[in-house]
């Protein structure tokens, strides 16, 4: 297996009525392959990462402090993915935060953090780490009316797998900053995309040290109406980052969702396949 072959698993959907955009990385050795990968797409979610990104930049250099309280206010509750909003708890730090958007995509701690940090900061890392396509345009909102942007975030499979990869190597922003976004993407609950069909152990301790016969992942994902999205890291033998995103058009039923999902998780076996192979 290699990673030729995620990219032939990503071709063989061509005949599907959606866009299926992949890029993966060999984090270690350099090699790259991509389908569709420079594609601008809705991503969904999965450009929370960038968020998580900044706020770990700024904890690792001080600029925030991980238990430093977070305010929650009326403006940032929404519906959707998450837990925040449905919890009686009124405290919440920077961090817990940041584990709930990671762990559970909360959407309301997600508005929180984008509040905190502002949008204009999270286009500045993304410009600085070469990410030119990866865009959080809005915070997340319960409807989208015709003077707001049309979708949360924009992004590229490249761009997307990029992020992750200098997230492993420990060069996104710092080393610190780095292990922390991984930290918060292995507590990711949503393994029904790429892992969905990977023997993978998603509690084993020591990531992202390799556990021999096993494979472990730290991801996060993305749902929106005609787009499913996933971005992550793969670890065995190898080390494979990995972006995957579909996108099709709601018109044509729920068939060709069932048939995007399915298409996602092909190429997530492909990326296991390749990881698993020795060095």
């Amino acid at each position: 297996m290699s990673l030729a072959q995620v990219a032939a698993a990503a071709r063989s959907s061509a005949a599907l009525p959606l866009t299926l955009a992949v890029a993966a990385v060999d984090v270690d050795g350099g090699e790259a392959v991509g389908v569709d990968d420079t594609v601008v797409l809705p991503v969904a979610s999965a450009s929370k990462l960038l968020l998580l990104a900044e706020v770990a930049r700024r904890l690792d250099n001080g600029e925030l402090a991980a238990g430093q309280p977070a305010a929650i206010l009326p403006e940032d509750v929404t519906g959707g993915t998450g837990l925040l909003g449905r919890l009686s708890r009124p405290g919440w730090t920077v961090e817990d935060l940041a584990w709930l958007t990671a762990a559970v995509s909360d959407n309301t701690a997600t508005n929180a953090l984008l509040r905190l940090v502002g949008l204009p900061a999270t286009a500045r890392l993304a410009h600085d780490l070469g990410l030119e396509r990866l865009t959080l345009h809005d915070r997340v909102r319960d409807e989208r009316g015709p003077d707001v942007p049309p979708v949360f975030a924009t992004g590229t499979a490249r761009d997307l797998a990029r992020l992750v990869a200098l997230a492993v190597r420990g060069t996104m922003a710092t080393p610190g900053a780095s292990a922390r976004l991984l930290g918060w993407m292995r507590a990711n609950t949503d393994h029904g995309l790429v892992p969905a069909l990977i023997d993978h152990d998603p509690y084993a301790p020591g990531f992202p040290e390799p556990l021999p016969g096993r494979l472990l992942v730290a991801n996060k994902t993305g749902t929106d109406t005609g787009v499913r999205a996933d971005a992550g890291v793969i670890v065995g033998a190898r080390r494979v980052a990995y972006a995957v995103v579909a996108h099709w058009d709601v018109a044509l039923g729920p068939s060709t969702e069932r048939a995007a999902v399915h298409a996602i998780r092909d190429v997530g076996g492909a990326l296991a396949a390749w990881a698993q192979r020795p060095a």
